[in-house]
């Protein structure tokens, strides 16, 4: 419960984003896009980036929508960690 409200008060960052895959151990890619007005034209643009979020129980699943929060450095890709799962993907 401590851990929660830690996570809420820190400034770290969080993301939404769509579990793409989870086939490594303990590591899931989630696709975060986001969408902006192009600054001449105006037009809304999509643009998508990766993420690799650490996931220790395992939980998450391609087509889940996950929250994931900054952290330190845990391997070479790793940055994030999964916080919770927002949206389980329909099996």
């Amino acid at each position: 419960m401590n851990d929660i409200k830690k996570v809420k008060e820190s400034n770290k960052r969080q993301l939404v984003g769509e579990v793409q895959d989870s086939s490594m151990s303990k590591t899931a890619v989630v696709k975060v896009e986001r969408r902006f007005p192009h600054p001449i034209y105006k037009k809304f643009v999509t643009k998508s980036k990766k993420y690799y979020a650490h996931d220790p129980d395992e939980k998450c699943s391609p087509g889940d929508i996950v929250r994931i929060l900054e952290s330190k450095p845990i391997s070479k890709m790793k940055r994030w960690l999964v916080l919770n799962i927002e949206k389980e993907a329909i099996k």
